[in-house]
C-alpha cells in the first residue's frame, strides 16, 4: 500500500513539534527543580545556570530545526504586520 507523501511529511512535522514541546516542557521542569535544589543546598554558588545555558542552547537549535530560521520574524510575520499597519491608517 502506497502512503500519501503529504501525509508522511505532515506526520514527520507533527512528530518533530511534539518532540520539541516535550523537550521544552522538560527543560522548564528540570531547571526549576535544579534551581530549588541549588538554592536549598548551596545558595552561595548558583551552579544551575550551567545546565540552564547548555540545555537552552540545545533547545534553540532544536527550535531552528523544527520551525526554521525565519519562524519568529519570517515573511508571514512581515505580511501580517504590513496589513496591520495599513488597516490603522
Amino acid at each position: 500500500m502506497d502512503s500519501d507523501p503529504k501525509y508522511e511529511e505532515a506526520r514527520k512535522r507533527v512528530k518533530a513539534l511534539k518532540g520539541f514541546y516535550y523537550n521544552l516542557f522538560m527543560y522548564v521542569v528540570v531547571n526549576i527543580s535544579l534551581l530549588i535544589i541549588n538554592l536549598l543546598t548551596s545558595p552561595e554558588r548558583l551552579w544551575f545556570f550551567w545546565v540552564l545555558i547548555g540545555w537552552g542552547i540545545g533547545i534553540i537549535f532544536q527550535a531552528f530545526s523544527v520551525f526554521g530560521k525565519n519562524a519568529v520574524f519570517g515573511s508571514e510575520w512581515e505580511e501580517k504586520k504590513i496589513k496591520e499597519y495599513m488597516e490603522k491608517k
